[in-house]
C-alpha cells in the first residue's frame, strides 16, 4: 500500500484546522504568530520617520505627549484649548 505525500499546504491547512478545533481560533492565531516574521524593513522605516529628528526632539515630543491630558489627545485638541 502506498500513501500519497500531502503537500505542505495541505499539511498546514489540516494542522491549523485541528489546532483551532482543540484550542480555539484566538490561541491558534497566537501560536502561529510565533513562527511568522514581520514585513518591511524596520531600519528604513525608522529612518524615514525619525531620521531628521535629534534625540532631544524625540524626548521633548514624548514629554509633551505625557503632559497633554488623555481626553485632549483622544479628540485631537491642541494642549492649549480646553476639552469640552
Amino acid at each position: 500500500m502506498t500513501t500519497r505525500m500531502k503537500s505542505l499546504r495541505e499539511v498546514n491547512h489540516q494542522a491549523i484546522r485541528l489546532l483551532s478545533e482543540q484550542i480555539g481560533i484566538v490561541d491558534t492565531v497566537r501560536f502561529v504568530n510565533q513562527f511568522t516574521t514581520g514585513q518591511g524593513n524596520y531600519t528604513e522605516e525608522r529612518d524615514a520617520l525619525f531620521g531628521h529628528l535629534a534625540l532631544e526632539d524625540i524626548v521633548t515630543a514624548i514629554g509633551n505627549k505625557r503632559d497633554t491630558p488623555a481626553a485632549e489627545r483622544a479628540v485631537g485638541l491642541p494642549p492649549t484649548l480646553p476639552a469640552n
